[in-house]
């Protein structure tokens, strides 16, 4: 299936690694020009080789999204750069694990820089470009706490279910400007923070006996559903939260 994304130029955050990365080698296979962001110089730069690789245009910007001011660089790069964004995939690695009285308001503020104000900043820039364009693709990456709390893990549920509160605002502020916003939420997926998860607590390694596929889900999986959300094939589709979990979430809704 051809998803209509060659010649688009798309914007993934936090893609040095983990599901960012694996979102941005697929946008990239697709034929879109990509872009990726973190904040360990030689880890991206190894990832835009990987890109590279593949035939694809891919531009590296460091910096860390939830510092206003490496934001407003990054974004500025790219605007410079490659004018404009059509696909804009906004993501952050996950805050600390933990309880609610073993965390300050420092962290509590820091997290929502982390998760929000990072989602926040990068539509402020890139969405004046969507809208004289008349089209575009805005899709945040959270996860499935967003339904479905996990845990110990209270700073991610509080913070990202206001990153989906915000997508779906913006669904129904932008639809008229044929720019369609969703959010997807990961399940438990092989990743880095996967594993150190487990390491801080070793009874998520048995959490695939609650999941109905019975095991974690690959970055590749996960990819794949953001790519049909950026893609044309996906037009009519605006204002979701999907999940890529495997089963875990148990609401019908």
């Amino acid at each position: 299936m051809d998803l209509g994304l060659k010649g688009k130029v798309a914007f993934v955050a936090a893609s040095s690694q983990g599901l960012g990365k694996a979102v941005a080698m697929l946008l990239a296979e697709e034929g879109a020009s990509v872009i990726i962001n973190g904040r360990n110089r030689e880890t991206l730069e190894k990832t835009a080789e990987e890109i590279r690789a593949t035939g694809a245009k891919v531009l590296s910007v460091v910096g860390d999204l939830s510092q206003p001011k490496d934001r407003d660089h990054i974004i500025s790069t790219v605007l410079s750069e490659l004018g404009k964004v059509d696909v804009l995939v906004t993501n952050t690695g996950g805050p600390p694990a933990g309880q609610f009285e073993s965390f300050s308001q420092e962290d509590w503020d820091k997290a929502t820089q982390q998760l929000l104000g990072s989602a926040v900043g990068l539509v402020s820039g890139f969405l004046p470009g969507m809208k004289k364009q008349n089209w575009g693709r805005i899709i945040a990456i959270t996860s499935q706490a967003v339904k479905q709390p996990v845990n110990n893990l209270i700073l991610s549920n509080a913070v990202r279910a206001s990153v989906a509160g915000l997508m779906k605002s913006l669904s129904n502020e932008l639809g008229k400007y044929n720019i369609t916003v969703n959010n997807v939420m990961p399940g438990y997926t092989e990743t880095t923070r996967l594993i150190k998860l487990i390491e801080g607590n070793p009874a998520v390694a048995n959490v695939t006996s609650e999941i109905p596929l019975g095991r974690f889900g690959q970055p590749e999986e996960f990819a794949s559903a953001v790519a049909f959300l950026a893609s044309e094939r996906a037009s009519y589709i605006t204002g979701v939260s999907l999940a890529v979990d495997g089963g875990w979430i148990k609401s019908i809704l």
